[in-house]
């Protein structure tokens, strides 16, 4: 199976539904592809990378100008074609000796896997014989079919965490989070694959004169990181490897006359399918400071430390990332995505889209080699011009960090409220985090939608704003407190202690410097009809 010739994409054709292509045909006019069809949730997240990946090295624009004119006409299938075929030859599959995508080029012994461990959220050894995989079953396929394989593969060495001793992480670290840019509105495949696809001026295009092994790893002898190895760095091969990275050395085994059967992960019928491989550790050790364009990074402001890629977090992608998954420019140590600030900084003037974008997040939570869980998410991306930019970065700070402190302070009230001796009570308090910051993203993203429309002149944002966040976050507070505390056994409930926790709450939420700030950007104080002040926003 060829990965460029070959039809063995699962994808959803606009007028004939699901159906499977090879990668060139995401521009077809006739019944055109409007979405992946990917049997999991990280296959779909990782089927977008290997498609952007794809253009990125094989048909990247030369500059603005060509991608634009891409963007409002795709390319004809047959130039496409031309243009990946190039490419085929590092993309068989199945090949049983010599180059095979994604995998050790020669690797002729090595420890015999099932299938199954591909799948980052397979049990491992340890977990199977001590009993442990409770939530991760054990009762993994035993047989895929070739495209899963391929899709399995790519994931595991795209997101590779860690994995024992030698076994190596990916590129950018195990279980890197991925930002996509997507179009506003509903749009074909190909539009939102090429809003993610670079120009040479940002990623070197690839050439004849390059070794195909600088950039697609398992064309050539894999770079081993043993003790007579070596480290692989940006320098010591072409960037564009960032989108091939290559951790693991691994080989499929390719039985000549496998039985057909039914696959276990997507349900086709009748298909070949591969059950082992062998891998060995010491791959690819990817060192310094690799920066993949479809990832958010932090960087070290001494410039001492290689960039570190955004990961997956425990409690899932809410509001409280937006602000570095979206608008980072590094001016705090934080930078979003290649592609999230090409889109901003650019391409959304000039494509004149005036509703607002959409930044798909994706990647899983490890826990070193274990997946605690798969999180993705989408969030506004604005048109903002320069000035709305900068104001945008402020304002929505100082709303995330005032909602980040309350959330704290509740969290350490509903433990004060619940426990006589607080301090030495053991347990994970994250849900109630996790309650504040799902009920109360409605309404930020809804006063960020009217920060974004404050023209790039204004100094200050509309009082009200500031006003309506202030007295939503007090009273989600004290609701989810009540909620919280008094929903707790009535037999072990001191009231007593359960008001003054309550009352310290208002204190401390009110008392706090992020709140004051908002306070002080709100709707002033007006006056009462006894001539005292009152504050409209809390009433």
């Amino acid at each position: 199976m060829n990965l460029i010739k070959d039809a063995w994409i699962p994808v959803i054709r606009e007028n004939s539904g699901k159906g499977l292509i090879a990668p060139w045909q995401i521009v077809e006019q006739d019944d055109p592809v409007m979405e992946l069809a990917a049997p999991r949730a990280d296959f779909q997240g990782v089927m977008y990378q290997f498609l952007i990946g794809l253009l990125q090295t094989g048909f990247a624009p030369e500059d603005q100008d060509e991608w634009l004119a891409y963007w409002h006409q795709p390319p004809d299938a047959e130039l496409l074609k031309t243009r990946l075929e190039s490419l085929a030859g590092a993309f068989d599959f199945d090949s049983p000796s010599g180059p095979a995508f994604m995998q050790d080029f020669a690797l002729s012994d090595g420890e015999p896997k099932g299938i199954a461990a591909l799948l980052i959220d397979a049990p491992g050894e340890n977990a199977i014989r001590k009993n442990l995989d409770h939530f991760v079953k054990r009762d993994a396929p035993e047989g895929i079919c070739k495209s899963c394989a391929a899709m399995a593969l790519f994931t595991l060495q795209t997101n590779a965490p860690a994995g024992g001793q030698g076994n190596r992480v990916g590129l950018r670290g195990g279980g890197p989070l991925t930002t996509l840019v997507l179009p506003p509105d509903k749009a074909s495949l190909w539009r939102m694959l090429w809003l993610n696809v670079l120009d040479r001026e940002d990623v070197p295009g690839f050439s004849d004169k390059d070794a195909q092994a600088n950039v697609f790893p398992w064309m050539g002898p894999t770079r081993v990181s043993d003790k007579s190895g070596f480290d692989t760095t940006p320098e010591s091969c072409h960037q564009l490897q960032a989108y091939w990275g290559m951790p693991r050395r691994i080989r499929i085994a390719f039985p000549i006359g496998t039985p057909a059967g039914d696959c276990g992960l997507c349900n086709a019928h009748d298909m070949e399918l591969v059950t082992d491989y062998r891998a060995r550790n010491y791959g690819v050790n990817y060192m310094g400071a690799w920066v993949h364009p479809l990832t958010p990074y932090r960087f070290d402001p001494k410039k001492e430390k290689p960039p570190l890629s955004v990961k997956g977090q425990q409690g899932g992608l809410g509001y409280r990332h937006w602000l570095g998954l979206a608008l980072a420019d590094d001016g705090d140590g934080e930078r979003a995505a290649l592609v999230v600030r090409r889109y901003s900084e650019q391409r959304a003037r000039e494509l004149r889209i005036q509703r607002t974008a959409r930044l798909w997040c994706f990647g899983f939570d490890m826990d070193n080699m274990k997946a605690r869980c798969w999180y993705e998410h989408t969030f506004p991306l604005f048109n903002l011009d320069p000035g709305q930019r900068k104001k945008l970065l402020l304002w929505a700070d100082e709303l995330i960090t005032a909602a980040q402190d309350v959330s704290n302070l509740l969290r350490k009230q509903v433990k004060a409220a619940w426990f006589r001796r607080p301090e030495d009570a053991k347990g994970d308090m994250n849900t109630v985090v996790m309650d504040f910051w799902q009920q109360s993203e409605p309404i930020f993203y809804q006063l960020l939608e009217q920060l974004s429309n404050v023209s790039g002149d204004q100094d200050n944002p509309p009082p009200e704003v500031y006003s309506t966040w202030r007295s939503t976050l007090l009273r989600m507070a004290l609701q989810l407190f009540d909620a919280w505390v008094l929903g707790a056994p009535i037999a072990d409930m001191d009231m007593k202690r359960v008001v003054a926790e309550r009352d310290g709450l208002v204190r401390m939420v009110n008392g706090c410097k992020s709140m004051k700030t908002i306070k002080a950007k709100s709707i002033p104080e007006e006056e009462g009809t006894d001539g005292a002040k009152t504050d409209v926003s809390l009433s």
